[in-house]
């Protein structure tokens, strides 16, 4: 596997942005490969009038392909565009994917790659955590607010005082 990185040669100029490109190989993990359907002769195939969204025409019209294979008795159903030969290529995907889990279990393609995935947003969670927690802690270290000094200074609390207002009144002692 092959990643594109960018090496700076020139920190902090105007030209950091014309950077030169270099690859370089980078040991990823490498996943399974991806399941192969089924032999045709393990497949029962059936195209079936398909349901949902779409109006009068996708009820009517039998572009909705189902595959059983026959030694596992899985059944996949898909419908997925209005092709037939789109949907019969999509639900052999699906099939090869369930029979997969099925014989694999945890070493099937779909579970590592969720295993990866579940890493990754463990990762990003954790990372967060300790960003927010690290915050928190500069602010409990930096003490009270330049706002809570100056109020303390001029010898107030902070909290509303009970004021009374005074209307002005006219020569007759009328408000």
């Amino acid at each position: 596997m092959q990643r594109c990185l960018r090496t700076p040669w020139l920190s902090n100029n105007i030209l950091a942005a014309a950077r030169p490109l270099s690859t370089t190989s980078i040991l990823a993990k490498n996943l399974p490969a991806r399941p192969k359907p089924p032999p045709e002769d393990e497949i029962q195939e059936a195209f079936v009038k398909g349901s949902g969204p779409g109006g009068q025409k996708i009820n009517k019209t039998n572009s909705a392909v189902q595959l059983k294979h026959i030694p596992t008795g899985i059944v996949v159903k898909s419908q997925l565009t209005r092709s037939r030969s789109q949907n019969r290529k999509h639900a052999r995907e699906l099939l090869a994917q369930k029979v997969d889990d099925l014989l694999h279990g945890n070493q099937s393609r779909a579970a590592v790659v969720g295993e990866v995935k579940k890493k990754k947003a463990d990762s990003a969670a954790k990372k967060s955590r300790r960003k927010y927690k690290k915050l928190e802690e500069e602010k409990a270290a930096a003490g009270p607010s330049l706002n809570q000094d100056i109020v303390e200074e001029e010898g107030t609390t902070g909290e509303p005082e009970a004021t009374e207002t005074v209307k002005p009144v006219d020569e007759n002692g009328k408000p």
